[in-house]
């Protein structure tokens, strides 16, 4: 199995993209041409060789009046990757609401007689993507604020809000371990605000000696893993090698590769198995420090129809969530909204239900402009099919809605350094007409990479765009991608750019590889 990307985010290089698409490449250059037309200019530009052999869709609208400036094979079927989430975002918030809020719930499952529970303690998950240790943590307190010290049974983890099938259509058997293709549960946890949801973070710490084992934390400290191998520290000034890998089926982690001595710590994600037993046991343990006891253990469950509710917990608005969702490309946020959506509508957790509800929320609202195939929400499967038109049709129907501030906030600001303002496009477009101008969302895997969303000209004017390539075995056509949108930033007269360099290696690249942005 291949190691785990890291999620670590690269030192900018966007002051080097920006100089060499400025001022040109040696290695791959798209010649000069006079100020003319946006075509000519855009034409112009898709001639660059990375595209040979790729496909390549482009359609560049009024977003207000739907005028067409520009198009390139507008309707071909395409693989979305990531761009995908901005549909999903688009039907949760018309069929959830802005306000629509996760509940994860403690029950009693048995008589209390003084301060024993009889039977067993339910944590039932309410599918939310966001809930963290500390909130488990509250959870126990308030169990034991109600009286309870010991329970005789088990905490039964109920993931019944949603179906049993953990892992989407296709997704690839060798990402099991990534944080970013995590099995989905309505019972889960995550580690930080980024809300991985089924993830597990481990912090390692070099050595002082090289040739000593780094020190590994792992957070939450009681999750059900085991650790083998170990992390060498190498010496000072030496390459950052360390992997992580998960033996598929069950919690083995497995650490290699080595650290350089003179590096502070540095942090690995990885998605585990069964993600609703992590959560239990993470909450027994927060039980045991308030002074509950479990005699039972850990199991899971449905909690029966006479279990009482000692103690809840919210998640944030959906409107918030949307945040880490589209900012950071969230791909469990993503399956989470769409089982939501097949609970609340049709009352069925599954992903077939709830894409058959997205379909009809598209339908509805006369967003089937062409033939289209969606298989998860994230993007995530490389089954999933749209065209530039049928993205950029949501885009302007968008604008009309009820929602759109909250969708238009959430999504990536080219140029931005903030990392819950730029996202994925924190390192791109810096230093160019472009900056702080697009707001739009990226999607990449191997040999698909993706941006769809607005444009704010300068002059006033917002366009709506979609950029789509597919097919590429080489370099990443990403600066291509990047060109068009400062030509399309540009003053009408102005030259096009006289280079598109090769792509620069950020942390863009790396997750690109992950299907990750």
């Amino acid at each position: 199995m291949p190691s785990i990307p890291a999620r670590r985010l690269a030192a900018p290089l966007a002051a080097v993209l920006v100089a060499l698409l400025l001022t040109g490449s040696a290695r791959s250059e798209v010649p000069a041409t006079a100020p003319g037309s946006l075509r000519a200019d855009l034409d112009q530009l898709l001639t660059d060789a990375r595209l040979t052999g790729a496909e390549t869709s482009v359609l560049v609208t009024d977003a207000a009046t739907g005028e067409v400036l520009y198009q390139h094979e507008p309707g071909a079927l395409m693989m979305p990757a990531s761009t995908l989430k901005t549909v999903t975002a688009a039907a949760a918030l018309d069929l959830l609401g802005q306000e629509h809020r996760f509940t994860t719930q403690v029950l009693a499952a048995g008589q209390r007689t003084a301060g024993q529970l009889g039977g067993d303690l339910v944590l039932r998950g309410g599918g939310d993507p966001s809930l963290l240790p500390a909130d488990l943590d509250a959870l126990a307190g308030r169990v034991a604020a109600a009286g309870v010290t010991e329970v005789t049974g088990s905490v039964l983890a109920d993931a019944s809000r949603y179906d049993d099938v953990p892992l989407g259509a296709a997704w690839a058997w060798d990402d099991q371990a990534a944080y970013y293709s995590p099995q989905i549960s309505a019972l889960t946890l995550t580690t930080d605000g980024d809300d991985d949801v089924d993830s597990v973070r481990l912090t390692l710490t070099p050595d002082a000696s090289p040739g000593h084992p780094a020190a590994v934390r792992i957070t939450p400290p009681e999750a059900p893993v085991r650790l083998s191998g170990q992390a060498a520290t190498g010496p000072a000034g030496s390459a950052d090698t360390v992997a992580v890998d998960r033996h598929p089926g069950g919690n083995d982690l497995v650490l290699s590769g080595s650290l350089p001595a003179d590096a502070g710590p540095t942090e690995e994600w990885v998605a585990v198995d069964d993600p609703a037993r992590l959560a239990a046991t993470v909450f027994t343990a927060a039980l045991a420090r308030h002074g509950v006891t479990v005699r039972g253990g850990v199991h899971t469950g449905q909690a029966p129809a006479a279990a009482t509710v000692l103690a809840a917990h919210d998640s944030a608005p959906l409107g918030a969530l949307l945040v880490p969702f589209l900012k950071l490309s969230n791909n469990g946020i993503a399956e989470h909204l769409v089982k939501e959506i097949g609970v609340v509508r049709s009352g069925d957790g599954s992903w077939a239900a709830g894409l058959d509800q997205v379909r009809g929320f598209l339908r509805r609202n006369g967003l089937e402009t062409t033939a289209a195939r969606q298989v998860d929400g994230s993007g995530l499967s490389r089954q999933n099919l749209t065209t530039g038109q049928r993205l950029v049709s949501l885009l302007r129907f968008a604008r009309s809605q009820p929602w759109f501030t909250a969708w238009y906030d959430a999504l990536p600001v080219a140029g931005d350094p903030r990392r819950m303002v730029g996202g994925t496009l924190t390192n791109r477009l810096r230093g160019t007409a472009a900056e702080g101008r697009v707001h739009a969302k990226t999607g990449s895997m191997t040999g698909v990479d993706a941006l769809a969303g607005y444009l704010d000209r300068a002059d006033g004017r917002t366009l709506a765009f979609s950029v789509l390539i597919n097919n590429f075995a080489a370099d990443s056509p990403r600066p291509v991608i990047d060109a068009l949108l400062v030509r399309l930033a540009s003053d009408a007269a102005a030259a096009p750019q006289r280079a598109v360099p090769a792509a620069p290696h950020d942390w863009e690249s790396a997750c690109a590889a992950a299907a990750r942005c």
